[in-house]
């Protein structure tokens, strides 16, 4: 089994409770790396699990990457908003783009959206619907209208 749905790792929405990885959504840097269809993502992995280039979410032979415009490890959210308006907790950003407008991509599945600042610890894995590339173009992620996930409380 591969891709099949977008996800919050429990292990984030835990240690963000437990303040065990100190994570914090509003000033630490994200960033979305790609990934293939040759992994299965997980929901309820350990927090070692979800962590960027460890497990399956390593960058040799799972991460789509190209050199200069989508670099290996991703690339930074920006304009990232982290809030909270009746009884629901939203996390977005701006849609994410690659770094230039010659990037070659292909067979890119989802993205591991995780936190650079706190050793890497995987936020959430998103689905694109199936198979997207891009050749000697621009590669851009458009996060849903919710947001790039929600907590409804």
């Amino acid at each position: 089994m591969a891709w099949s749905a977008s996800k919050i790792f429990m292990a984030f929405v835990e240690d963000c409770f437990e303040n065990t990885s100190a994570n914090d959504l509003d000033s630490d840097t994200h960033k979305a790396a790609l990934y293939d269809n040759d992994i299965t993502p997980d929901q309820t992995v350990a927090t070692a699990n979800t962590i960027y280039n460890a497990g399956q979410w390593t960058s040799a032979g799972n991460e789509v990457f190209d050199g200069a415009e989508w670099a290996v490890g991703g690339v930074a959210l920006s304009g990232v908003t982290s809030g909270f308006a009746s009884n629901v907790y939203t996390f977005d950003a701006s849609n994410t783009v690659s770094t230039g407008t010659s990037a070659t991509l292909a067979n890119v599945y989802g993205c591991l959206v995780y936190d650079d600042t706190t050793a890497d610890h995987g936020i959430c894995y998103n689905y694109f619907g199936g198979t997207n590339s891009v050749t000697d173009g621009t590669f851009t992620i458009i996060w849903h209208a919710s947001g790039i996930f929600t907590l409804t409380l």
